[in-house]
């Protein structure tokens, strides 16, 4: 059995189910919804970055260095 991830369009979608329907191949859509907590995490980021809490990346890699 083989898997193809493909992005069409919203009228290809449309042909693209009919065709499949109509060979009687089984698919499944899947939205690409982020989990509530990612979503959660971004909205914190912004929100630290846009109050000042951050530090530039050369900054971090000093405090931080790769061993």
């Amino acid at each position: 059995m083989s898997t193809y991830l493909i992005t069409p369009t919203a009228e290809q979608e449309k042909l693209i189910a009919a065709f499949l329907e109509e060979q009687h191949i089984p698919f499944f859509k899947e939205d690409e919804t982020l989990p509530q907590h990612v979503l959660d995490g971004i909205e914190r980021g912004q929100k630290d970055f846009e109050a000042g809490r951050f530090i530039p990346f050369d900054d971090f890699k000093k405090k931080y260095p790769a061993e």
